[in-house]
């Protein structure tokens, strides 16, 4: 008794101090939230500046004088291109989803095998793809064009696509958390009469999901940013965000049109992250995953 008793004194002191630290923690981290947010609040405000206020120095972080002048900007200059917006928005909508869903797929169907079966090589190509991750795309720029220019993909959407589906930083995530599932789960739908395709897309895939979306997002972003101006030359061809990059490099009498420009670009991954990072955590969180 004597001791449960010294026990919840401690408990209770310990929650006492608790509250101080929690109060102390809560304005450290929301000091270094609003830091976070810093650049993206500048970013959305820029885009309703006037030209007089975005070339003002020291620079202002909220606007004084919204206006819509730059938005009008960008969709009168967008207008007046040969090729229609519509078909701009087309080639990005196609390579993003495309290129998220086919990485999405090849990764963790490749991941599958290489986390649950060991055959000859199998050490040998996991450490290969971890040492693919320390060469850096101005590495690997050229044997990429070289490979492509062979393959007969230069200007067309799988100069962008293929490199996209072979990456292997999915392959890499997908991989280590498949590693984490809990061989009992395959061993007893293989004994149900569940076959690998099986136990991989009903089993493995929902069970890494948090593994999964987080690719969605890395994949996501940097698909919805690629200008594809190494590979592809036919102006129809294009992604949206090439054609952004054009008008934005008109000079200075053009920076309005850009600060809309980077939000435009901004809004569109940030929308996707946001909701995918709800669904990582929660994911998390109930799939019952024990190491």
């Amino acid at each position: 008794m004597a001791k449960g008793r010294k026990l919840q004194i401690r408990f209770g002191s310990r929650l006492n101090r608790s509250i101080y630290g929690d109060i102390i923690l809560f304005s450290f981290l929301a000091l270094l939230g609003s830091f976070s947010a810093w650049p993206m609040v500048f970013v959305v405000n820029n885009a309703f500046k006037p030209l007089n206020e975005i070339l003002l120095f020291p620079p202002r972080l909220f606007v004084r004088n919204p206006t819509l002048n730059n938005f009008r900007d960008l969709v009168s200059l967008m207008s007046n291109s040969w090729v229609p917006l519509s078909r701009y928005v087309f080639n990005t909508l196609l390579i993003t989803f495309l290129g998220t869903l086919g990485s999405v797929f090849i990764s963790s169907l490749a991941a599958y095998p290489l986390a649950k079966f060991r055959f000859p090589g199998s050490r040998l190509m996991s450490r290969m793809i971890v040492y693919s991750l320390m060469f850096s795309t101005a590495v690997t720029g050229i044997p990429s064009y070289l490979i492509i220019s062979r393959l007969g993909l230069l200007d067309s959407y799988g100069a962008i696509l293929f490199p996209t589906f072979g990456t292997t930083l999915g392959l890499y995530l997908m991989q280590n958390f498949m590693g984490q599932v809990p061989n009992d789960l395959i061993e007893s739908a293989t004994i149900d009469g569940a076959g690998d395709f099986r136990i991989y897309w009903s089993i493995m895939m929902p069970l890494a999901r948090p593994a999964w979306l987080t690719l969605v997002i890395l994949q996501f972003q940097g698909l919805w940013g690629a200008t594809g101006g190494t590979y592809i030359y036919s102006e129809k061809l294009k992604p949206l965000s090439y054609a952004l990059s054009q008008i934005v490099g008109g000079g200075v009498a053009r920076t309005g049109v850009a600060a809309a420009v980077a939000l435009f670009m901004l809004i569109v991954p940030l929308t996707v992250f946001v909701i995918s990072q709800s669904n990582v955590i929660e994911t998390m969180a109930t799939s019952g995953i024990k190491e």
